[in-house]
């Protein structure tokens, strides 16, 4: 699976705006992944790099490394896209409530919203605003768009043409944006309360937050770090608006609380059997993306589940096997990780195929 879009395109994140390693901290159990994570340093380009691996297996373990003293484990940093997989659940919820229909489309939802230059809410269902059918063109993209609400993104998108066909995939920031005006309207409260209720209060995730206007990261945090086009160096973008993120990428988060959070929805206390079955289910994009959640077949034959974030001073990447009973997220403190989709894939290799104690059920 191919590392999805980068949350903010390199106009926008311009607007918002040493690699040797030190030895491992030392622990009992040493996972196959930390073995390739100075390669994120060393051959990515990352100033720092971290993961966390947990497994409830015959053999459990809770095994954290970083390659240095930049990211420390209990580090708040900006999830990016890692929210869409918290507004679908919230979605998904929702309909299993009955305030809610796939079906429903974005014209019977928010009338008016979506018209124009080819754009024509009326054919757009929510299924294909999560799954990233829908056809609207992605705001991020836009060279010179900095939008500060999911209104104004949304009219940023309505002045391109659609992107494709309603039905073909292509990953789109705007889909979110539109799904979290979606809670909003059905629920009258904004998609950030009800994530905050409905998934972060519940789960006791204490480092996960959505920051609204706030553009310093709560405390603990480190820096983030975007590279320079024009002479490469790198500059601290730690503080930024993330309104333009919103609900397509405004999480803040820890290593802990997303393992936490994909393993309980995996394991099904978040979601119906009904709806996570929904969740997963990739038929509308051949087998690429579900419901904010994509699937990733490892070189073993495993399926891993989970979502990445890009967002300026931070790439983040989690995925857990399908019972959530073996989660492992990384990040590294910059947003421009060379050779991203290589470095990844063998990181997971690592953690979910080199061990035989492993459930391979994907």
């Amino acid at each position: 699976m191919p590392i999805l879009r980068a949350l903010l395109a390199a106009p926008l994140m311009l607007v918002l705006l040493g690699l040797g390693t030190v030895p491992l901290s030392s622990e009992p159990h040493l996972t196959p992944a930390a073995a390739h994570l100075p390669r994120l340093v060393a051959d990515g380009g990352a100033p720092t790099a971290a993961l966390l691996a947990r497994s409830a297996s015959s053999a459990p373990y809770d095994t954290y490394r970083s390659t240095g003293p930049g990211i420390r484990r209990a580090d708040r940093f900006r999830a990016g896209s890692i929210t869409k997989t918290f507004v679908a659940t919230v979605v998904l919820q929702l309909v299993r409530e009955r305030k809610l229909r796939l079906s429903d489309t974005v014209e019977r939802l928010l009338p008016g919203l979506v018209h124009g230059n080819g754009n024509d809410g009326r054919r757009i269902p929510l299924r294909a605003l999560l799954s990233h059918t829908s056809g609207l063109y992605d705001y991020t993209a836009a060279p010179s768009a900095h939008p500060l609400s999911a209104t104004a993104a949304v009219h940023v998108a309505l002045t391109h043409r659609p992107t494709g066909a309603p039905g073909r995939y292509a990953y789109s920031n705007t889909n979110y944006a539109v799904l979290g005006l979606v809670v909003q309207r059905v629920t009258g409260h904004g998609y950030a309360t009800e994530v905050r209720d409905r998934i972060i209060t519940p789960l006791g995730l204490t480092g996960t937050s959505l920051p609204g206007a706030r553009t310093a990261l709560p405390s603990p945090h480190g820096r983030g770090y975007t590279r320079d086009p024009a002479d490469g160096r790198l500059r601290d973008v730690t503080v930024l608006d993330p309104r333009a993120a919103g609900a397509a990428g405004e999480v803040v988060s820890t290593l802990d609380d997303l393992n936490r959070f994909y393993a309980a929805l995996l394991g099904g206390r978040l979601l119906a059997p009904a709806q996570l079955k929904l969740l997963l289910n990739t038929r509308a994009t051949h087998g690429v993306y579900g419901l904010g959640i994509y699937p990733q077949k490892l070189s073993c034959g495993i399926t891993v589940w989970g979502h990445n974030g890009h967002i300026p001073g931070s790439y983040v990447r989690t995925a857990a096997t399908r019972d959530g009973r073996h989660t492992l997220t990384y990040r590294v403190d910059t947003d421009t990780l060379a050779d991203a989709e290589t470095l990844e894939a063998a990181l997971l290799d690592a953690e979910f195929c080199d061990r035989p104690q492993h459930s391979r059920g994907s």
